[in-house]
């Protein structure tokens, strides 16, 4: 005997709406998987941007300052990967609730939250590496280098995130994700001309203000002021 099995046209819908779940699930995962590729895929092209500061910066100094200045580049990188794995990428998403303004965020330090995207922290990570390496072509040739260490550490770690928990946090007083941003009017900053740019160049003017002049730039060995500043021609302008 020969058993056939037949099934009610009854049950046709349910099969079917279970196989477009199925297609759906399975497109959804394509598609994620392709989220993810985009995010680190642009979070390389801008952390590859440390190359680009790297040239410019030993551009612009005397040939003996090359060194000096290129390993500046790889602190910012590795400095402040350890600052915002530490604390950064906390203050700056911790907690985020689009009801509440908090100074800073609260969670996820050391990223210890089995719900965090680590490409969001690589991504979040190469702008932070952006603002802390803008500041090295402003002090080349006048920090050492356990001070531009300290600095890595502390803008990565506190002053880059703080800016970045106030625009781009829900939480955050001038977010326009916020419910209650600051005077009714949330910013909004797609690629970080505010965030990044603003931040490091107002931490490049700091910066600058405090080292200084390079030694003989405008005064002599004994403090005395030059009559013309002194010309230090740049180690290669093709690299500039």
């Amino acid at each position: 005997m020969i058993w056939e099995l037949t099934i009610d046209s009854r049950f046709y819908p349910a099969i079917f709406n279970c196989q477009f779940v199925k297609a759906d699930i399975a497109l959804l995962n394509e598609l994620r998987g392709i989220d993810v590729f985009f995010i680190i895929f642009s979070g390389a092209l801008i952390f590859f941007m440390q190359t680009g500061f790297a040239m410019l910066c030993s551009g612009s100094v005397r040939s003996k300052n090359v060194q000096n200045v290129i390993l500046k580049n790889i602190l910012d990188a590795c400095g402040g990967a350890i600052g915002f794995w530490f604390f950064g990428y906390a203050f700056a998403y911790g907690g985020e609730d689009p009801d509440t303004v908090t100074f800073i965020g609260n969670k996820h330090f050391l990223l210890h939250d089995s719900t965090i995207y680590f490409q969001k922290w690589f991504f979040n990570f190469s702008f932070a590496a952006t603002t802390a390496t803008i500041v090295a072509g402003t002090i080349a040739e006048r920090c050492q280098m356990i001070a531009y260490l300290g600095y890595s550490l502390l803008i990565t770690g506190f002053v880059y995130p703080v800016v970045v928990h106030a625009v781009w946090s829900e939480s955050g007083f001038l977010s326009a994700f916020n419910t209650n941003p600051l005077l009714g009017y949330g910013m909004i900053d797609h690629a970080g001309s505010g965030v990044v740019h603003v931040t490091g160049g107002v931490t490049a003017v700091i910066a600058a203000i405090i080292a200084g002049s390079r030694k003989g730039r405008f005064y002599d060995g004994n403090g005395n002021l030059l009559d013309e500043p002194l010309h230090i021609p740049p180690h290669s302008v093709s690299l500039q």
